[in-house]
C-alpha cells in the first residue's frame, strides 16, 4: 500500500504541472489587457506602464510562467490586484464557506442517492422501482437555479422558516448557519442523489445477479447480510468514484447555486475575478481546484480497498 501511494504521490507532479500550463497559457487568451482595465477609465500612460511591469505583462510567456511557478512553490498564489489581497488570503478566506456547503450536500446527496438506488434494485420492476427512479429523472431535469428561486419563494417568503440568502458562520451562530446553507445544500444534493441513485441501481443490479451473491443465498444466508456485507461492498466502488468527482465539483464553486442565495464561496470568487480581468485569482483559485480533484482521485482509490479488501494494489 505504502509503495502504491508513493507512486501515486509522484504520478502527481507532472499532471500538475502540465495543469498548472495549461491553466496559465489558456488564461493568456482572454481578451484585452488586464493592466489597461484596472487603470480606469483614465488610463493613465504612466499607470498602465507600472501595473504592466507588476504583473510582468513586459515579458514573454515563459518567463511570465516561470514568475508565477516560483510564487506558487513557496506558497505565493499572487496578489489580487483588483481586492488588494494576496489569492492565498482569498482561498483560504472562501474554503471553509464552500467546503461547509459541499460536504451538507454530498451527504444529503448520499443520504437519498445510495438508498434509492439500492432499494430500486432490490425491488426491481416494483412500485418502488417505479417511484425511485421518477425522483431520479425529477433530480436530473431539474434546473438548479429554478429550484433554488421555488424553494426560496415557499420556505422563506411564504412559510418564513428560513432565510433567503446570504451566510452564517458556525462559529458565530450555528443554528443561523445551518438554516442559511439546508437550502443550497439541498438544491445542490438533488441533483447529485440523482445520480448516485442512477449509478447505484445499475451497479447492485449487476452484483445481485453474480455467482457469489447467488452462492451466499444458497448458503442460508439473510437477504440482509447478502445486500449489506456482499452486495453493497462492490456496488460502491463506482459510487466511490462518482462520489470524488461530483466532491470535486462542488469544491470548485456552484456558481448558479452560490448567485441564488448568495453565499460568498469560491463560484462568486472566480466569476467577479472573471469579469474583472483579476489574473492572479482566476489561476490561484482553478489551480487550487484542480489539485482537489486530483487528489479526490487519489482518495478515491485508496477508499476502494477499505470498502472492499480483496480489492489489491500493486
Amino acid at each position: 500500500m505504502f509503495a502504491y501511494l508513493v507512486r501515486r504521490l509522484a504520478a502527481i507532479v507532472p499532471t500538475l504541472i502540465f495543469v498548472s500550463m495549461l491553466i496559465f497559457g489558456l488564461q493568456q487568451l482572454l481578451p484585452g489587457d488586464p493592466a489597461v482595465v484596472l487603470a480606469g477609465e483614465d488610463r493613465d500612460p504612466n499607470v498602465v506602464a507600472y501595473l504592466r511591469q507588476k504583473m510582468h505583462l513586459d515579458e514573454p510567456l515563459p518567463v511570465r510562467y516561470l514568475y508565477w511557478m516560483k510564487g506558487v512553490l513557496h506558497g505565493d498564489l499572487g496578489e489580487s490586484l483588483r481586492m488588494q489581497k494576496p489569492v492565498r488570503d482569498l482561498i483560504l478566506e472562501k474554503l471553509p464557506v464552500t467546503l461547509e456547503l459541499a460536504a451538507f450536500a454530498i451527504v444529503i446527496a448520499l443520504s437519498i442517492g445510495v438508498p434509492m438506488g439500492i432499494l430500486s434494485a432490490v425491488r426491481r420492476n416494483t412500485a418502488w422501482d417505479y417511484a425511485a427512479n421518477a425522483v431520479a429523472l425529477w433530480g436530473l431535469s431539474t434546473p438548479n437555479f429554478w429550484l433554488g428561486i421555488m424553494m426560496i419563494l415557499l420556505f422563506s417568503v411564504t412559510l418564513g422558516w428560513l432565510p433567503a440568502s446570504g451566510f452564517v458562520s458556525p462559529f458565530e451562530d450555528l443554528k443561523a448557519n445551518l438554516a442559511a446553507l439546508v437550502m443550497p445544500a439541498f438544491v445542490l444534493g438533488n441533483a447529485i442523489a440523482a445520480v448516485l441513485m442512477r449509478h447505484t441501481r445499475s451497479a447492485m443490479l449487476q452484483v445481485l445477479s453474480s455467482d457469489y451473491v447467488r452462492t451466499a443465498r444458497a448458503k442460508g444466508l439473510s437477504e440482509r447480510g447478502v445486500i449489506l456485507k456482499h452486495a453493497l461492498r462492490n456496488a460502491l466502488i463506482p459510487v466511490i468514484t462518482l462520489g470524488a468527482l461530483e466532491l470535486g465539483t462542488l469544491l470548485s464553486g456552484a456558481v448558479l447555486t452560490e448567485q441564488v442565495f448568495t453565499i460568498p464561496g469560491f463560484g462568486k470568487l472566480i466569476v467577479d475575478a472573471v469579469f474583472n480581468r483579476d489574473y492572479a485569482v482566476v489561476q490561484g483559485v482553478v489551480l487550487f481546484t484542480a489539485t482537489a480533484y486530483i487528489l479526490l482521485n487519489l482518495l478515491a482509490d485508496l477508499a476502494y480497498v477499505i470498502v472492499n479488501p480483496q480489492i489489491k494494489v500493486h
